[in-house]
């Protein structure tokens, strides 16, 4: 099964791709999905991980087929084949 992975602003400049296909064997939960799109380009590290198992950065956005994952099930979401991952950027400012 393929994942289609979309970086958007600051996140295509770290990754140094816009878009990207990844491999899985089955469906799984985002983080999981998460820790293979930071084994494939490891700058996104700092950026894309989280604190912990439930815990997404605040600095980041991430939609699943259009979908904020709050409205799903968070890092619980199970993505599968041919589902879009989206990492928008979030901007604070006063």
């Amino acid at each position: 099964m393929t994942i289609k992975i979309k970086f958007v602003g600051p996140f295509r400049h770290v990754a140094g791709i816009e878009k990207m296909g990844l491999d899985r064997k089955k469906e799984a939960p985002l983080k999981e999905v998460l820790l293979d799109i930071i084994k494939e380009i490891p700058a996104l590290k700092e950026t894309l991980s989280y604190r912990s198992s439930d815990d997404a950065r605040t600095n980041v956005l991430i939609l699943v087929n259009g979908r904020e994952i709050s409205a799903l099930e968070g890092l619980e979401t199970v993505v599968k084949d041919e589902d879009e991952i989206v990492f928008v950027p979030v901007v604070h400012g006063g």
